[in-house]
């Protein structure tokens, strides 16, 4: 199922969810261990819904720093900081029209954080150092390993965000609650090597 493996019964019901979830406009937050193929759903939203002609861009929210990450997913004008010798356009204009994926958006600084919640209720933002608004149309699937719950209560994500991001939630299983997805997953693989090997 777009690249999904599992016959368990936990898998055909992520897969049902998926069908009901591709063409609702909600944004979706997907959790779970990593290794669990949270990815993998979010690509399956995508080119099962609506938007599927146009892109998906994936960011890793974890692998950048608050300054990277903020002129990744917003872009930044010539000038507005060290190092800025052009324009750059961010993650949300490249999506527009489709979707944007934010992995581990738990890692995401409180400036981030501000930043995103606009983006969410007023579909709008503006680029590092420059003052004009950018409007965009864009699905937003969020995913993280770590429970953003226990973040809320402790002070490290806002709750505003969590509820904004959370409108509809899908829980990846680990492999060890559906192991009769295991001989599926070892044929897969020995495919895969073999044909690369």
């Amino acid at each position: 199922f777009h690249n999904m493996i599992g016959k368990s019964k936990k898998m055909q019901e992520i897969y049902s969810l998926i069908d009901l979830l591709s063409d609702v406009e909600s944004t979706v937050l997907i959790s779970g261990e990593s290794g669990t193929g949270k990815e993998l759903v979010a690509a399956a939203l995508h080119y099962k819904g609506n938007r599927s002609n146009n892109n998906i861009v994936k960011v890793n929210c974890s692998a950048l720093s608050e300054h990277l990450l903020e002129s990744e997913l917003f872009g930044h004008v010539r000038g507005s900081f060290t190092g800025a010798f052009k324009d750059k356009t961010g993650r949300f204009k490249t999506a527009d029209g489709g979707t944007i994926f934010l992995d581990e958006i738990a890692d995401i600084s409180s400036k981030i954080q501000i930043k995103l919640l606009r983006v969410l209720q007023e579909k709008e933002f503006e680029q590092v150092g420059d003052s004009k608004t950018i409007k965009v149309d864009v699905r937003v699937i969020a995913a993280s390993n770590q429970n953003l719950t226990d973040k809320v209560r402790d002070g490290l994500f806002r709750e505003d965000l969590y509820y904004r991001l959370n409108v509809m939630k899908i829980i990846m299983p680990p492999l060890r609650e559906r192991r009769e997805d295991i001989p599926l997953l070892v044929e897969h693989f020995i495919s895969v090597f073999n044909k690369k090997f």
